[in-house]
């Protein structure tokens, strides 16, 4: 598990694949947005950039999977127990690429989290440090770090709809 110094390359990065998605699917985008560290000025992340994806329906993959193979996608993660969720891996960068349906929550919940913390320096500095110090740690999958994160990712969350920054 590596963290790395926020990089000013990352936003550029979404840009490119945003673009790529968009040239591929076409009006089947119905959201598109950086989320995760590397979508946060200043803080620390492992070096890939999330990218959040909504379709009208993550389970009919016909309908959007063939176009992103074609532009260089490659699906590695099928979720249809958890929201439908499906994860691709960009062509040739460090992307992941997440697709949800049209009106599920955790599209709203990872935008919220990824304001919360651009607008808030004591929540980015928390949530830096407990990053840091979870990196530091052996996890056996990545699955691990990221559950352990959890309650500070719902304090922060929690903290989100109100304004104000302490």
């Amino acid at each position: 598990m590596v963290l790395v110094g926020y990089d000013a390359a990352w936003p550029g990065l979404y840009e490119v694949e945003a673009r790529r998605v968009r040239a591929a699917l076409g009006v089947s985008v119905l959201g598109l947005w950086h989320v995760g560290s590397t979508s946060v000025p200043g803080l620390a992340a492992k070096p890939v950039v999330d990218v959040v994806l909504v379709v009208a329906d993550s389970a009919d993959e016909g309908a959007y999977v063939p176009a992103l193979e074609s532009v260089g996608y490659v699906l590695r993660l099928r979720e249809p127990e958890w929201r439908e969720h499906r994860m691709f891996r960009g062509p040739g960068a460090a992307v992941n690429l997440h697709v949800f349906t049209v009106g599920d929550p955790e599209v709203g919940r990872m935008v919220a989290f990824r304001d919360r913390l651009r607008v808030c320096g004591a929540d980015r500095v928390l949530y830096e440090g407990v990053k840091r110090e979870l990196a530091a740690r052996e996890w056996e999958c990545l699955e691990g770090y990221a559950e352990a994160k959890s309650g500070v990712v719902a304090e922060i969350l929690g903290r989100a709809g109100g304004g104000v920054c302490s």
